[in-house]
This record gives C-alpha cells, sequence and structure tokens, in this order.
C-alpha cells in the first residue's frame, strides 16, 4: 500500500552541524520514501535530486530577526542555485508589537524576488505567539502574496506545531494558502494530528520512522521533526 503521508512531506535536515554528505543520504532517502521535497539550509545548494523530488531551503532562519532586504537577497541566491520552494520566517519581534504591517512588509520582499511557480511558505513561530498575532501573521502572509503559513522552525524553546495552532491557521487562511505543520512532529499520532486539524504539508526529520509506522513495520518514535 502506498503512503498518504510521504507525498506531504518535506524531508528535513537543518540541525547547523550539518555535512553535505548528510545532505546528499538525506535526498537518497527522501527519493526512496517518496516524500514530496528535502529541505536543507541555502549553503547547502546547490544540490542534485531526481526527477519529481522539489528542494525547499530556509530563509532568516531561525530567528527571523534579518531585514527584509538580507531576506530578499538569501531568497533571491536560493532560487538562483535551483531552491523550488523557500522557507522563510517573519520578524516574531514585529508581530508581537502588532505591526503586522512590518510583517507583511518582509514576507513582500521574499515574495518579490521568487515569482510563481516557485512557493513561498511563511514561518510564524506559532508557539511564541497567541491566538490573535497567529491570525494577524496568517493574515499579513496571505496579503503579502504566499502559498503556505508554517508554525514553526523546529528551533524554539516553546515548542513547535499543536493541533491548535494548526486549526487556528487553517481557519484564518481558508484554503487560499496551504499550511505547513513543523517542529516536534516524532510519531504517526502527531503527523495524522496535524493533518487532521488541516495541515497540508509536513516537515519532518525522522520521516523513516513515521512512514515505518504507517506500514506497520514498527512502533518507536523519530528522534526530531523540524
Amino acid at each position: 500500500m502506498s503512503s498518504l503521508i510521504a507525498p506531504l512531506v518535506d524531508h528535513t535536515l537543518l540541525k547547523p552541524e550539518a555535512t553535505a554528505a548528510e545532505v546528499t543520504a538525506l535526498i537518497a532517502e527522501a527519493a526512496e520514501l517518496g516524500t514530496y521535497s528535502v529541505c536543507v539550509s541555502p549553503s547547502m545548494l546547490p544540490v542534485q535530486v531526481p526527477a519529481g523530488l522539489k528542494v525547499a531551503v530556509v530563509c532568516g532562519f531561525p530567528l527571523g530577526t534579518h531585514t527584509p532586504a538580507a531576506k530578499a537577497a538569501e531568497a533571491r541566491e536560493s532560487v538562483e542555485l535551483g531552491a523550488d520552494e523557500v522557507d522563510m520566517v517573519i520578524n516574531i519581534g514585529h508581530a508581537k508589537e502588532g505591526r503586522f504591517d512590518l510583517v507583511e512588509a518582509d514576507i513582500a520582499a521574499v515574495r518579490a524576488v521568487i515569482p510563481a511557480p516557485r512557493i513561498l511558505k511563511v514561518i510564524i513561530e506559532s508557539a511564541l505567539l497567541s491566538d490573535d498575532e497567529i491570525v494577524g501573521a496568517c493574515r499579513a502572509a496571505a496579503a503579502a502574496g504566499a502559498d503556505f503559513v508554517k508554525t514553526s522552525t523546529g528551533f524554539s524553546a516553546a515548542g513547535g506545531a499543536t493541533a491548535h495552532a494548526v486549526k487556528l491557521m487553517a481557519e484564518t487562511v481558508g484554503g487560499a494558502l496551504g499550511v505547513k505543520a513543523s517542529g516536534g512532529i516524532r510519531t504517526l499520532a502527531d503527523a495524522q494530528a496535524m493533518i487532521d486539524a488541516g495541515a497540508t504539508r509536513l516537515g519532518l526529520s525522522g520521516t523513516a520512522s513515521i512512514l515505518a509506522e504507517e506500514a506497520g513495520l514498527t512502533p518507536g518514535a523519530a528522534t526530531s521533526g523540524y
């Protein structure tokens, strides 16, 4: 039976000590597992991937405190080096201040340098935001022309994705944008909860373990889940 989860997965390796050899292994594993994409740091580009496997990179990662111009320059270079998708981090401080005009402008600066069909995902670091701030960030992403909103970097001490945040994000964007859940998704139950809440993409680093659970091959939990 083919996996229902694998086509939703950005198979991810973002640890700072990652090596080029590990990225090569990640790509091979993604191809074997049938994931949608691999998600890596921009310094790893360019990479060679088999036909059908997309390449996503992060931008302004993991803090989001880079200037809009710096994020735009990073995104532009990533696209020039072969990235199909860019996952950018918003300026979380601006969201906390309610300055969603600045959040929108930040996102728009990146959108301007990666026009469609390339995909822009906006990481809002939902664990650091109130419900009202999550709604404001999602609305800013939609207004700026993003394709997805995404819960988390996986690096915040506050935590990663929650079903509550995913549901709120999905309700806010109303199907106009995709919703990516990432951060702390370590088991099949975790992944299914995010999908049930409205996630249309999953960021996983323990993909093999979760897909093994789905296939009934082993219980066990992945060690991480960016």
